[in-house]
């Protein structure tokens, strides 16, 4: 029987993007089934003592750079560590993972939201605009004309509010977050534990 896994994650995180080839590699090992649920990231930060990395204290800063550059070399995933649109809004590329059946398990909606963070942090794609969405929607053999404008209906907003407010209700804090069995896994760099997790 296919185990579930809650996948909780910011469509701007370069940790999420990190984490895409170890991911996938695991999902398909276990035949996964995987909810993709991308939450709002300023909410996010305010609820739950967080701060976005433009505010926090220059020290850290300056370790994230460093950190995101070994994790660029170790993993050998080609990153822009200054990407031209970053950060930016989040918000439509999410309502349309969520339009696509992010939230229930669907494959394409999950290609998409790799594809989202691939888009900011390797193709200096700018993730706010609506014809670049359409463009990687396609590419993922999506509608993406067509998700675009069912994202707009307000269904796909209050979904996006209500899976931010499950994940704050599930102590989630970071981007990306995998929660199964009510047990908690954040970072890319905790994917080894989620690894051994499943095989237990």
């Amino acid at each position: 029987m296919s185990k579930t896994i809650d996948y909780y994650h910011f469509l701007i995180s370069p940790w999420s993007y990190f984490a895409i080839k170890q991911f996938n590699e695991l999902r398909e090992k276990h035949d996964l089934v995987v909810n993709y649920k991308p939450i709002d990231v300023m909410q996010t930060f305010d609820n739950m003592g967080g701060l976005p990395p433009a505010k926090r204290h220059p020290s850290r800063q300056q370790f994230r750079m460093q950190e995101l550059k070994r994790w660029a070399k170790y993993l050998n995933v080609p990153i822009n560590f200054t990407p031209a649109h970053f950060p930016t809004n989040q918000a439509m590329a999410a309502k349309m993972v969520y339009a696509a059946g992010g939230a229930t398990g669907e494959q394409l909606a999950a290609d998409f939201s790799d594809a989202v963070l691939r888009a900011c942090w390797a193709e200096e794609k700018d993730i706010a605009d609506e014809a670049t969405l359409v463009e990687l929607a396609n590419a993922c053999g999506l509608e993406g004309a067509t998700m675009l404008e069912q994202a707009k209906e307000e269904q796909y907003a209050q979904q996006l509010q209500q899976m931010t407010d499950e994940a704050h209700g599930r102590q989630v804090f970071g981007s990306p977050t995998y929660v199964i069995d009510d047990e908690l896994f954040w970072g890319q760099d905790r994917i080894d534990f989620l690894a051994r997790y499943l095989q237990s």
